[in-house]
């Protein structure tokens, strides 16, 4: 028995958005339910680089879910390096994830985790969405037009009628690169913050640690995407405070989500919560009804998310004939 090698093109080839969202929309409904493995995302700080390395293992177990029955493992080692561009020529980001049966512990694939992000955070903003958007939402704003955009883009299309998009960014020709991309599929216009913030939704994907968004629309609902540390702040307090508020992790989110900053500093609390992605999809909590005016997700990103998502490339992968088989594992015992 061999192990699969998928690098970045491979799991582009094996990524089927749809099945992604239909397998990260699982493994928070079996998160939920308690059957998920998940230990806290452990960090090994290295500022003497401006760097860290992150592991983010997971086991799932979505057999009593709705929809297909499988069952993973994985973990994946991931880092952030914003000096590697412009010092290294390398992405800020790169990780990568293993594939192991979760039976024989076999390691079932090594594969790029990098696109396997992007893939399954959008796909994590279009499970949001499904649940937390108004159902005739045909609007998205982008606040950030890095390479995520384009994931949360084609994520939130997969889940709802997306006819307008206005982009807005810092950056001229990331916002330019980003309408001419899309350009024959949407309506597309760049715009100020506030012009993408009044679309029926709105995703932010910006590393900021002041707010970017003073203002939504009166029925707005807002993907979070950009906080992941502590200290990152896209969405003014005003907004959090009023809004139905649905996290993906307690503990991720009080630390390092969206809401980590007005936390800590008393401004929002247990009563401000509406409660956890996963308890909506397990049909314990309720999600958008009629009632709601703004809801906000803030996502952390979760190591399910990424199991789940490299289930979705491996079986694809095998099916296919995709990647390069390698023998990892001696055939000692």
């Amino acid at each position: 028995m061999e192990t699969l090698l998928l690098d970045s093109d491979d799991v582009e080839a094996g990524a089927q958005l749809p099945k992604v969202i239909d397998a990260v929309e699982g493994a928070f409904g079996a998160y939920a339910r308690g059957d998920t493995q998940m230990p806290a995302k452990s960090y090994i700080d290295l500022p003497q680089y401006d760097g860290d390395f992150r592991s983010m293992p997971a086991y799932i177990d979505a057999t009593e879910g709705a929809g297909e029955n499988w069952e993973a493992a994985g973990v994946k080692w991931v880092n952030s390096h914003p000096g590697n561009p412009d010092q290294h020529d390398l992405p800020t980001v790169m990780g990568t994830v293993i594939y192991s049966d979760p039976e024989t512990a076999f390691p079932l694939s090594v594969m790029d985790g990098t696109h396997l992000t992007r893939l399954r955070t959008g796909a994590a903003a279009a499970v949001a969405t499904e649940y937390l958007a108004r159902e005739d939402a045909t609007s998205l704003g982008l606040v950030g037009a890095g390479i995520q955009a384009y994931t949360q883009l084609e994520a939130i299309a997969a889940v709802r009628d997306i006819q307008r998009v206005v982009v807005a960014d810092i950056d001229p020709d990331a916002r330019q690169e980003l309408v001419d991309r899309y350009d024959d599929d949407y309506d597309v216009t760049e715009g100020t913050n506030a012009e993408a913030a009044a679309c029926d939704i709105v995703s932010t994907t910006t590393p900021v640690r002041d707010p970017v968004v003073d203002e939504v629309g009166a029925s707005t609902h807002v993907n979070a995407m950009g906080a992941d540390a502590e200290g990152k702040h896209e969405i003014a307090d005003d907004i959090l405070q009023h809004a139905k508020l649905v996290i993906d992790d307690y503990d991720q989110c009080t630390h390092s989500g969206e809401i980590n900053v007005p936390w800590n500093e008393g401004l929002l609390g247990d009563e401000d919560l509406h409660g956890e992605l996963g308890d909506i999809v397990a049909g314990t909590l309720d999600g958008r009804t009629a009632d709601d005016g703004v809801t906000v997700f803030d996502s952390t990103g979760l190591a399910i998310q990424d199991v789940a998502a490299a289930h979705v490339v491996y079986e694809h992968a095998r099916e296919h004939d995709i990647g390069t088989d390698f023998p990892l594992v001696g055939t000692e015992t």
